[in-house]
């Protein structure tokens, strides 16, 4: 049998959701099911006044309409509503709580009624009047207000006064706006009411257990009635990371009224969810006139909500990838009125790489230096940081096989003086780097007689594979055909797991699986030395391996007996092993994973019309368990990097602190249109430190750097450098 872990293996959940067997979370049915509709307050800061739902109330097929004054209880205490990826600092948003408006968009009522449209219908007739008091939603008006926020990266020399004596400097802000998360899959949660006072929820979520957590503690039930279900998610990207208030208003319709509830939030009220925080940074860079770098320094200003702090690393990442004897970080709060920010894609990288690696390309520009050749001239083989190795680090190679695959050589690095017709062409590249995590999580394996086997495991799928990956692991470690291999996945009451996020659950999830087949391995060579003349008698555990459905003596297939015989000699029909896998922790060596990134614009030189037509991925990554899934996930990231730089904006009226684009009409992605030629090498990069099958996740180094290859293109196609994402055609023409 060929091993499946490193080989293109297709999604075993792919018939599923083509089929439209797979099931989401609001499409489970039940007896009885009831749909609740949220009313969103209109304005951005203030109370309710009045709040009148007798004309709802009087719709035909209106059950009733829950608000901060009807409802049952719900928690007093912060840390009942904190889930584990809450910010530290801060109180987390209660719906339906009190009479306190927070933003524009919160939810302030539930109209549940017989069915859907009914609800929808009926949230119109509720009369709401407000006390408004005074706001600020606009980050750059009120950047004066920022508060710095504490970051463990720690200053390195004199960085004012290296750059003050630099022989080249660069100096700029750059500014990302605000990002919403536009997953296919809508948010929605559907409470089973079993007619005990249990209930079972089905929500959109990337961790099952944090959900159902966190509903213990808002509603105080005991673990055992409330059981949180989300077998697949159509997309989520971060948005899924904390439980979102649509979980518990239907959790709260189906307690108050001892029935089933629905609640699906249309497109427009995802806008009042987590999106990533618009943030504008200054990066300054000094350097000799060899291009060494001699002080860096980068500063963020960030929005958060006014009632929690959140933040992520948009600064650090200079110290994983250029040496400089000198730097400076800084990070910092606005307080708006908002809804709190949440992860998106590569959170804090995303963003913080855009600024530093456009900054790079204007340093390179004013040297006169190629952009590979200022990175190689920089190239860091430690973690300044913490002055730390890394486990692996193949950032030369990605420049290499990257620059080779594009064709890079034949670059001319002119501004305006490469065409294609009417159409300027620009070449640019960028680097990317993200973090190489890894979690804690349990796996259980149930191995029956007749060679199949079931692993279990909390964790979430969000589209990214995790049902594959870790059916690829068990096939291999229990030595089955992959159809052989069922995998049970996102049920709260299933082995821990943690949320599914910051690219770990593959590495994660693989060893625990390792763990658990290893376990089971022990326990049939136990059972195989038994048999009466065994052929494996008198050879230790360590010796025997599983292999296509047998135990046998390691590179001797002669000397092997089938589980199947195994376990019937040993008079059992299933064997059950279940295994927590935790990671050692090793504080001498920095994990990150890194890439290259090349990309060509073609601008046209009338009309600024930014077409990107190649775009080249190289990617360092430690071992790649599924290079076709691996390849998806780069390539779906590339096309987001498309739409950081070119497409994606957030835009509000700060009048009334309100979105005008709360759709994908006017909030604008790319289409099948824009996307051309995305070209993906992984890159070797073995790694026996980081883990036993040196595994680093490719999640979210996909999408690092993406955006600012694209900018440095489109300055080297027209001479203009934007540094006010999305480069819109005004922008270009301006």
């Amino acid at each position: 049998m060929n091993g499946y872990v490193g080989t293109p293996t297709s999604r075993v959940d792919g018939r599923a959701k083509v089929t439209g067997a797979a099931k989401y979370a609001g499409e489970f049915a039940a007896d009885g099911l009831l749909h609740g509709f949220i009313v969103d307050a209109t304005v951005p800061r203030g109370r309710i006044a009045r709040l009148d739902t007798s004309d709802a109330l009087k719709v035909k097929g209106v059950v009733d309409v829950l608000t901060h004054t009807h409802r049952v209880a719900l928690a007093d205490k912060d840390e009942a509503w904190k889930d584990e990826v809450a910010p530290e600092k801060g109180s987390p948003f209660r719906p339906l709580y009190d009479d306190r408006v927070k933003f524009n968009g919160q939810p302030i009522a539930l109209v549940i009624a017989e069915d859907w449209e009914t609800a929808k219908f009926a949230a119109t007739r509720v009369r709401v009047e407000y006390e408004q008091e005074a706001f600020a939603t606009d980050l750059e008006t009120e950047r004066g207000t920022s508060a710095k926020v504490d970051q463990p990266h720690k200053p390195r020399g004199d960085a004012a006064a290296a750059l003050a004596g630099a022989a080249v400097r660069h100096e700029a802000d750059y500014v990302l706006p605000t990002e919403h998360h536009n997953p296919m899959e809508l948010y929605a949660t559907t409470a089973v009411w079993d007619g005990s006072g249990s209930l079972t929820v089905y929500d959109k979520t990337q961790g099952v257990q944090n959900v159902h957590k966190y509903l213990c503690g808002v509603f105080d039930m005991k673990p055992e009635d409330i059981r949180v279900v989300s077998p697949y998610v159509g997309g989520a990207f971060g948005s899924g990371l904390r439980p979102q208030h649509q979980v518990v208003l239907a959790t709260l319709a189906a307690l108050a009224l001892k029935r089933s509830v629905r609640v699906v939030l249309t497109r427009q009220q995802m806008y009042g969810l987590g999106y990533r925080p618009m943030t504008i940074q200054r990066v300054a860079l000094g350097a000799k006139s060899d291009g060494t770098l001699d002080a860096v320094t980068h500063e963020a200003i960030a929005v958060t909500s006014r009632y929690e702090d959140f933040s992520r690393n948009d600064t650090g990442w200079a110290q994983q990838l250029y040496k400089s004897p000198n730097s400076r970080l800084s990070h910092k709060l606005v307080h708006l009125d908002v809804p709190t920010p949440c992860d998106m894609r590569a959170p804090g990288a995303a963003t913080g790489v855009c600024a530093l690696e456009c900054a790079m390309d204007e340093l390179a520009v004013a040297l006169k230096l190629d952009p590979i050749e200022l990175r190689l001239k920089c190239y860091s083989d430690r973690d300044q940081s913490e002055d730390l190795p890394f486990t692996s680090k193949q950032l030369r190679e990605c420049y290499a096989r990257g620059a080779e695959a594009f064709g890079w050589a034949r670059r001319n690095p002119a501004p305006r003086a490469m065409r294609d017709g009417k159409d300027l062409v620009g070449w640019g590249m960028a680097t990317g780097v993200w973090e190489a995590l890894q979690m804690p999580v349990a796996v259980r394996i149930v191995l029956t007689a007749n060679g199949h086997a079931e692993v279990s495991c909390a964790a979430s799928d969000i589209g990214t594979g995790t049902y594959t990956i870790m059916a690829q692991v068990a096939a291999d470690a229990l030595g089955l055909p992959i159809g052989n291999i069922d995998v049970k996945l996102a049920d709260s009451t299933l082995p821990q797991a943690p949320v599914e996020g910051g690219s770990w659950m593959a590495a994660s999830s693989a060893h625990a699986v390792l763990g658990a087949a290893e376990d089971i391995r022990q326990e049939l060579a136990r059972l195989a030395k038994a048999i009466p003349d065994s052929p494996l008698g008198g050879l230790n555990a360590s010796e025997m391996v599983l292999v296509d459905g047998t135990i046998s003596k390691a590179g001797d297939k002669s000397r092997a007996v089938s589980i199947a015989d195994v376990m019937r000699h040993g008079k059992l029909e299933r064997i059950e092993k279940q295994k927590l896998n935790q990671f050692a922790e090793d504080k001498s060596h920095a994990r990150n994973t890194h890439s290259a990134v090349f990309a060509e614009v073609k601008v046209d030189e009338e009309l600024g019309v930014i077409r990107v037509t190649r775009v080249v991925s190289a990617v360092a990554a430690g071992r790649i368990l599924n290079t076709k899934t691996g390849r998806s996930q780069i390539m779906g990231s590339v096309v987001w990097g498309i739409g950081m730089a070119l497409h994606e904006e957030t835009v509000m009226d700060h009048r009334f602190g309100r979105i005008m684009n709360a759709n994908i009409a006017e909030y604008h992605i790319p289409v099948n249109a824009d996307i051309h030629d995305i070209d993906v090498i992984f890159v070797d990069e073995p790694d026996d430190r980081i883990n036993k099958l040196g595994v680093k996740g490719l999640g979210e180094i996909g999408i690092v750097g993406v955006p600012a290859a694209i900018a440095n293109a489109v300055y080297h196609a027209t001479g203009k450098r934007v540094r006010h994402f999305p480069i819109t055609l005004d922008k270009l023409l301006g």
